[in-house]
């Protein structure tokens, strides 16, 4: 099973970048992020903290979703 982070980095270099791609992009580079966790509270409480814009812990919400039904099906 994939770690979150390895799972969002698939959303990373989109031609058209959208709010999954923004914060994909923010979390490779925040040298800080969880980056080993599988627990979505870790990662939730870490975004409230340092979300890098408005609406990112709603996109994260939807991807942690995304990533739940993913990786479930492997």
């Amino acid at each position: 099973m994939k770690t979150f982070y390895q799972y969002v980095m698939t959303y990373r270099g989109k031609l058209t970048e959208d709010d999954e791609t923004r914060l994909a992009e923010w979390i490779f580079s925040d040298h800080n992020f969880p980056k080993h966790t599988y627990n979505y509270d870790e990662i939730s409480r870490y975004l409230e903290c340092n979300s890098p814009f408005l609406n990112a812990l709603n996109v994260f919400d939807n991807l942690w979703a995304k990533y739940e039904r993913d990786e479930k099906r492997l």
